[in-house]
């Protein structure tokens, strides 16, 4: 039976993608040597590094613009600490829409103060605020493009002062997007990209170097950009898989392509949440993420039959985080929309149950 995969991370990769990923591990260009045991110094993978960066930008549209792509490691949890740690002088601005830009909050305010300009926490997260003032005097903005816990994701990026900076982590290549608009982007790879173990961050250049603090090397974007990205040794398979997924995301036509077929799945599985009296939504509808649809059943005592129904299906990872509860639906790029039609269908079939 056909697995119909709506975990939010590590998540659905291409199966093209997989296959030729298991073909590097196997034999790697016909070198003979696998792809996890070649140097990541050799010629082959320093390929690699440099086409995902360039391929990176490309895709973003930020090719010779100032900008340069780095393959890092920590995830985006480390991220949370080294935009602090190389760009708070005194003050930064955070707009906190969820767990994870909470726990960037947290880390910020090791190096100065942070200024929280709005906050969704009083409903748990599920809108995204608006109409909220950025102080003139920070040294960055703060935000998070989509929560994959609460199911919300910002529309609309303000026209800021101040530099911006943006966790993407679980929406990067997905729509399209005015990139030049932002500083500083990262996002861990397990969502849209590749498996979990390497994080991309672009970074326009000329926003470094302003932090009189000394900053730890291994934590200092501008020693990583010296180096190309191979200061220490890189996550070099999640690398070449983020390559591959690159590849696959440019060959079927583009962040535009993806947004299309994103916004084709989100739109016919919030129309069953809405229609089907058994389910409601978590998130307020314009707020509503394309990559994770966040519902509940109205009637909890159905819980039992909903997950039979929907694990007999073939469909995996559908359960909520536990600060939500519920089902999650995870519809990064790789998802089909025929997996979205299996999960419709059982929404469907547990109602002419009832």
């Amino acid at each position: 039976m056909k697995k119909h995969n709506y975990s939010a991370g590590p998540c659905i990769l291409p199966q093209e993608v997989f296959k030729e990923a298991a073909q590097g591990i196997l034999n790697y260009q016909d070198s003979g040597l696998s792809i996890m045991e070649i140097s990541h110094r050799s010629t082959a993978f320093v390929d690699v590094m440099e086409e995902a960066r360039n391929l990176s930008l490309e895709l973003l549209g930020l090719q010779n613009k100032g900008y340069k792509a780095l393959f890092l490691q920590g995830g985006a949890s480390m991220q949370f600490l080294m935009t602090a740690y190389n760009l708070l002088i005194k003050k930064a601005a955070y707009l906190n829409t969820g767990t994870w830009s909470s726990k960037a909050i947290k880390e910020a305010k090791i190096f100065g103060e942070v200024v929280e300009v709005a906050s969704s926490k009083d409903k748990n997260f599920n809108y995204i605020p608006k109409n909220y003032q950025i102080p003139s005097d920070v040294d960055y903005f703060h935000c998070t493009s989509n929560n994959t816990i609460f199911g919300t994701q910002i529309k609309d990026f303000l026209d800021v002062d101040a530099q911006l900076v943006c966790d993407m982590s679980s929406d990067i290549f997905s729509r399209e997007l005015d990139f030049s608009k932002f500083d500083l982007i990262y996002a861990g790879a397990q969502k849209n990209m590749g498996p979990a173990g390497t994080t991309l961050v672009v970074i326009k250049e000329d926003i470094l170097g302003k932090v009189d603090r000394e900053i730890p090397s291994m934590l200092n974007y501008n020693v990583h950009l010296e180096k190309d990205s191979m200061f220490n040794t890189p996550a070099v398979y999640a690398v070449y898989v983020s390559l591959l997924t690159l590849r696959w995301i440019k060959n079927h036509g583009g962040i535009a392509a993806m947004e299309k077929r994103n916004t084709e799945k989100a739109d016919l599985l919030y129309k069953e949440i809405d229609r089907n009296p058994l389910f409601k939504g978590f998130a307020e509808v314009e707020d509503r993420s394309t990559m994770n649809a966040t519902f509940n059943l109205v009637d909890e005592s159905k819980k039992e039959d909903f997950d039979k129904l929907w694990k007999d299906a073939g469909i995996n990872g559908l359960n909520g985080h536990r600060s939500v509860g519920g089902y999650r639906a995870s519809m990064y790029n790789a998802l089909d929309i025929e997996s979205v039609k299996v999960l419709v269908e059982t929404m469907q079939k547990l109602e002419k149950q009832s």
